[in-house]
């Protein structure tokens, strides 16, 4: 009963911080089944297997939020679904010992662009409301899709920060496009381990503790990143994603960084965080302190 609960409560705090923050469902709950002991395939399958009801309620919180963008959901969530489905069935034959510390490199670089962009420029203005192509979001569906099965998480790691990066979506509906979307990416990964694996490791007790937990969290999440001004939480999400990358890479082959060494670089890292979060709440209290006085500056129409 205690790793029920255990298994529920963490369910909550990473569905709460994937709806707020658009990833880290898959990442945090895939790592606290291999810390029990749990093979790679079955923690995945166990995992997504309760994002299919996770990502159902938040996707329909998002929505009834304002938070979605169908067009991007479908554009990206149909080859996020084709990817998924491989990336599950190959899984067993997979090593992702290599592909991993690649792929955060590339999503640390996103992940830094992301933060000091928010922080010192706030919400681009020149791109945003511009569509997001199709050869943009269907390569993208595809990579994020196939690591989301083959490493246990990443369609949010991946797929957040390209969309804010381009520009042309709030934070908000980003995060809420991902989510949505993220619910053909689970049911895709979760036929291709069945068909792979069949039940073979997956404990249903422990899916259904997750998502218990999920489905509690999704709705509260919607309606927070609603809440969280563009500019404080695109530095929220930079920052996220730079740390869960620099884990990475600290823990992979091609570093092995010493637990000391590691330790002062995640202080470092969540002293940097903290201070543009705070630049960034700053900076907004500004502008929105600003905004009588450009209102009152501009020159109102006149009356025929």
């Amino acid at each position: 009963m205690r790793t029920l609960i255990l298994l529920a409560l963490a369910g909550l705090g990473a569905q709460l911080v994937d709806g707020s923050l658009g990833m880290a469902y898959g990442v945090t709950s895939t790592t606290l089944l291999l810390a029990m002991g749990t093979n790679p395939a079955a923690a995945s399958a166990t995992v997504h297997l309760a994002e299919i009801g996770t990502t159902l309620m938040s996707g329909a919180s998002h929505w009834r939020f304002g938070n979605v963008d169908w067009k991007v959901v479908a554009k990206i969530g149909v080859p996020g679904a084709v990817g998924a489905f491989l990336g599950a069935t190959v899984l067993s034959q997979l090593s992702t010992e290599v592909a991993e510390p690649v792929m955060s490199l590339i999503l640390l670089g996103l992940g830094l662009y992301v933060m000091s962009r928010f922080t010192f420029r706030g919400l681009p203005k020149g791109q945003l409301g511009k569509p997001l192509r199709r050869r943009f979001l269907t390569p993208l569906g595809l990579v994020a899709g196939f690591l989301d099965a083959t490493g246990g998480g990443g369609w949010g790691p991946v797929g957040t920060p390209a969309l804010l990066a381009s520009g042309r979506m709030e934070p908000r509906k980003v995060i809420g496009s991902i989510d949505t979307s993220e619910f053909l990416v689970a049911v895709a990964a979760s036929l291709g381990f069945l068909l792979s694996l069949g039940s073979q490791g997956v404990d249903f007790v422990w899916v259904a503790a997750f998502l218990i937990g999920g489905l509690i969290a999704a709705p509260i999440a919607a309606w927070l990143v609603r809440l969280v001004p563009p500019r404080i939480l695109g530095s929220a999400v930079g920052g996220v994603i730079i740390v869960t990358n620099v884990r990475t890479l600290l823990k992979s082959d091609w570093i092995g960084a010493s637990g000391g060494l590691s330790t002062s670089l995640y202080v470092a890292l969540y002293a940097v965080w903290a201070a543009a979060v705070a630049y960034s709440i700053r900076a907004h209290r500004q502008e929105k302190a600003a905004e009588p006085e450009r209102a009152e500056a501009e020159p109102q129409p006149v009356s025929p």
